[in-house]
């Protein structure tokens, strides 16, 4: 796969998870976030379990079988993964969506910065205004007018830096073991049994409320875990984490579309204006680089 239809890949993900906000907002029946969390993770988990238990036997038949320090490094993906929906929904408990949609974007920086600081990794350096544009973007369509660094957001910025963990975590774990179905459904299913642990003591839901949510549970399972983590994990085996967050912050724009299209919410100039940046900087990583790489080829005259 080349990097561009990976990139493609990622813009899909951000579409899916984007329109699943409309299904998180209003089918969610009576289960508190945890445990519809930890639900909507274990739906995905199985929509996917055959053809990941087809790819791990495949795996373990070559040199390359997947190690102990495999599963431990896809059971801690999976911990981050839990971490940051965890935190990121108490913060929504104690401050305005607008805050926490805009500070949760704080990850699209965060990404290249440990990626550089920890991993090493090399940045082009087109990723730091490309993040920025994002940020504000996120920032202008969240409609957040000031923030003032309550609990809530607090809670949220934590969670922003467990999303950028599970960023880098998914990249290093898909590229490590060749195997992303399997990596997909470990960390979905150790998102869900922790949901499903730390949900039955706060949250003690009933089979009942189940029920009531099992449309909501269903798509977002389906779609929101089941296809769009899935394809995270297999696109960011050939893009780079920082290339992945600042295309998934698209997710901003797609989730503004879908409130539009089926909840009648209107989009204002100035959200307008903050989609276009967000545009724009998704432009720029995936544009740049390559103009880049095709002049130093020689397949674009520098004249």
């Amino acid at each position: 796969m080349t990097r561009i239809r990976a990139n493609l890949l990622l813009l899909l993900t951000a579409m899916i998870w984007g329109s699943t906000f409309v299904v998180q907002q209003v089918a969610t029946g009576d289960l508190g976030a945890i445990t519809f969390t930890s639900a909507r993770f274990f739906m995905g988990g199985l929509a996917i379990l055959p053809l990941a238990y087809i790819q791990y036997k495949r795996k373990q038949r070559t040199p390359y079988s997947i190690t102990a320090r495999d599963w431990a490094g896809m059971i801690l993906t999976g911990l981050a993964l839990f971490s940051a929906a965890v935190l990121q929904q108490i913060g929504i408990f104690h401050t305005s969506v607008a805050n926490a949609g805009f500070l949760t974007a704080l990850y699209v920086p965060m990404v290249p910065f440990f990626a550089f600081l920890v991993l090493r990794t090399s940045i082009h350096w087109i990723v730091w205004p490309s993040a920025l544009a994002c940020l504000v973007g996120t920032y202008i369509m969240s409609g957040a007018q000031t923030v003032s660094l309550s609990v809530g957001d607090l809670w949220v910025i934590s969670s922003a830096f467990f999303w950028a963990v599970h960023v880098i975590l998914v990249g290093i774990m898909a590229t490590r073991t060749q195997a992303p179905l399997v990596v997909a459904v470990v960390q979905f299913m150790v998102c869900s049994l922790a949901g499903l642990a730390v949900g039955i003591i706060v949250e003690r839901p009933v089979p009942a409320d189940f029920d009531n949510a099992f449309f909501g549970i269903f798509y977002a399972g389906i779609l929101s875990v089941g296809i769009a983590f899935t394809l995270q994990v297999v696109a960011q085996r050939f893009s780079t984490a920082s290339d992945a967050a600042i295309i998934l912050s698209s997710e901003t724009v797609f989730a503004a579309l879908a409130g539009f299209i089926f909840l009648g919410e209107g989009l204002t100039p100035p959200q307008l204006f903050g989609a276009f940046l967000i545009l724009v900087g998704i432009m720029m990583v995936q544009l740049l680089p390559l103009y880049t790489s095709q002049r130093k080829k020689g397949y674009i005259s520098a004249a």
